[in-house]
């Protein structure tokens, strides 16, 4: 029998993470750190909204882009916010912000294009990049300087081929964050070598202490900017599968025709939902979204210290949900810690290279868990490494 499986489809490695999720769901036993995934269920204004919308008899398809309703509170939403101008024209409403990543690669990447992306960073670009023909390059960023990306390391890896920066802030896995004097430093090099700016501003709503700043919202980048975003991790809304694209018109009517063949349109339901989220939350300036990024912040707080009383070198995350430590002291990659404490401890991390080669010594650990699991986890992972220490 011939192979019929496409040799891109062979050369692209299984997510790290979704391998050890796999792991996880197959054993009732074990604490879970490794998903990134609010604990908190969706507010019920918002539910009650994709209820209502069944009820309705709302079940077909929207436009391709999605409701004009919703694409004109996006624009709302991303001025009142983060000071981000955009047309409802410019906006797609798509299927999660994991399309959106997608077809906003696609509509942009040819064959041999080279794709910067700062490493470590979230699991999709890679593959996606390598699946258009693209030559995916990687940024090395460092928890020394918090995980950013600086003029120097960009203009490294720059080349005649280089068409596109990934731009991941606040970050997964890191929690990392790029504030506005550091994005000003990099400007002249993005604007030096005519770059391609895709924006993933998934957690830009999680961001702890300063507010988050947008790329987006330099007014020398405006027409060189994707901005990808959802609602699954500010509201709560991940199942809901809905996220947006906003960009310039030319890149916009190229994604929304890749957008067009591949899924239709989002689900009617969640967008009514999304909606929701949107309208309902403005008049009080989003406070379930503020409740849950207070109680976020509680318990990076905790995590960050845990981990720092344990002796693990560990960054103090400024973004997202997610904590990053280094076990290299324990002369263990994040790989055979993962494994190990999953097999000793019966707690679930992810490892580090999972994210890039970068994180080949550090664990990803999630706390979009209770505090009550972080407390239970964190005891059984300080156990795990005093035991290691003491066999030194």
């Amino acid at each position: 029998m011939r192979d019929f499986v496409s040799k891109k489809a062979k050369s692209i490695k299984p997510s790290g993470i979704r391998r050890f999720f796999d792991i996880v769901s197959e054993r009732k036993d074990v604490i879970s750190l490794g998903v990134g995934e609010p604990d908190f269920i969706t507010p019920w204004e918002i539910r009650d909204a994709g209820i209502s919308s069944i009820k309705k008899g709302y079940t077909q398809y929207t436009s391709n882009s999605g409701l004009l309703s919703l694409r004109t509170e996006i624009t709302k939403y991303l001025k009142d916010r983060f000071s981000v101008s955009y047309d409802e024209s410019d906006v797609v409403i798509t299927v999660g912000a994991s399309e959106g990543i997608d077809i906003a690669l696609r509509a942009v990447v040819d064959e041999g294009d080279e794709v910067l992306i700062p490493d470590p960073s979230y699991v999709s670009y890679k593959p996606c990049v390598e699946l258009l023909g693209g030559v995916p390059v990687s940024i090395p960023c460092s928890d020394k300087n918090g995980f950013k990306l600086t003029p120097e390391n960009l203009e490294s890896v720059i080349t005649e081929k280089t068409k596109v920066l990934i731009f991941p802030y606040p970050n997964n896995p890191t929690g990392g964050v790029m504030e506005k004097e550091y994005i000003e430093k990099i400007i002249p090099v993005i604007l030096k070598h005519d770059l391609l700016v895709v924006s993933d501003e998934i957690y830009a709503e999680l961001s702890y202490g300063k507010p988050h700043v947008s790329i987006a919202s330099f007014p020398e980048l405006c027409d060189r900017v994707v901005l990808i975003s959802g609602f699954s991790k500010a509201f709560a809304m991940t199942g809901w599968r809905v996220g947006y694209v906003c960009a310039p018109k030319p890149i916009k009517d190229a994604l929304l025709k890749i957008h067009q063949y591949a899924t239709i349109c989002a689900p009617i339901f969640s967008q009514y939902a999304a909606l929701s989220a949107l309208t309902s939350g403005k008049a009080d300036g989003y406070a379930v979204v503020g409740e849950m990024r207070e109680e976020y912040d509680k318990r990076r707080k905790f995590m960050y210290k845990t981990f720092i009383e344990m002796g693990l070198e560990c960054f103090e995350p400024k973004g997202a949900f997610y904590i990053f430590p280094s076990v290299e002291s324990l002369n263990m990659t994040g790989e055979e810690f993962a494994t190990a404490l999953l097999e000793s401890k019966k707690v679930a991390v992810v490892p580090g290279d999972a994210f890039g080669d970068f994180g080949k010594y550090h664990v990803r650990v999630s706390y979009a868990y209770s505090m009550k699991n972080l407390i239970r986890a964190m005891d059984e992972i300080r156990e795990f490494v005093m035991e290691l220490k003491s066999k030194k």
